[in-house]
């Protein structure tokens, strides 16, 4: 998948007439990164790839499959898990099911991305209820008027109805385990 990436960003950079040095000015990433995982030699850092898809006037997402997995297997190997969602370009969501028909929980793992400003964070509400289990990182869980700062093992579980949403207001990567209800909801993060 890595290697579609690249290959998908050096078309769009050829296209647009961008050399790597020019990629290079406006992401502040070197030529020498650029030109590797453009081969699929290396990995990059989704923050990275947010600035170079700026760079290239497309959303972050334009480089990841959207097709959903029609296998319908019980098991989801940690391989096959793809990025579902992004919000922001700082909320990634991975489903965590092969399968949500006729099921009534909606099992995800999310990354928050560092340094999300505080003013940025608006509070949603859903129907259903909603379960998070911190798995790294330190997450602002902001439920009505309240903040809790979750640590690692720390979990939360509460009804969806009450305005909600959680923050990053750290310098590393949040990855919380999130299970919720109903599985058709449409978050408005």
């Amino acid at each position: 998948m890595i290697d579609n990436i690249g290959q998908n960003i050096k078309k769009l950079r050829t296209e647009l007439n961008l050399t790597l040095k020019d990629v290079s000015e406006e992401t502040g990433l070197s030529i020498g990164f650029l030109s590797q995982f453009e081969r699929g030699l290396t990995t990059i850092a989704i923050d990275s790839l947010d600035k170079i898809a700026k760079v290239l006037k497309v959303d972050l997402t334009y480089f990841f499959d959207k097709t959903q997995n029609e296998n319908n297997n019980i098991v989801l190997r940690s391989y096959e898990r793809e990025v579902f969602q992004i919000d922001y370009s700082h909320i990634i969501h991975y489903h965590l099911t092969n399968n949500l028909d006729n099921k009534e929980l909606l099992p995800r793992l999310i990354e928050i991305l560092p340094s999300v400003a505080e003013e940025n964070v608006k509070a949603y509400q859903h129907e259903g209820e909603e379960f998070i289990y911190v798995l790294e990182g330190i997450v602002t869980l902001i439920l009505k008027d309240q903040e809790y700062q979750l640590y690692p093992g720390d979990s939360a579980h509460y009804d969806s109805t009450r305005a909600h949403n959680w923050a990053n207001y750290t310098n590393k990567t949040v990855k919380l385990l999130v299970v919720n209800t109903p599985t058709g909801l449409k978050e408005q993060i």
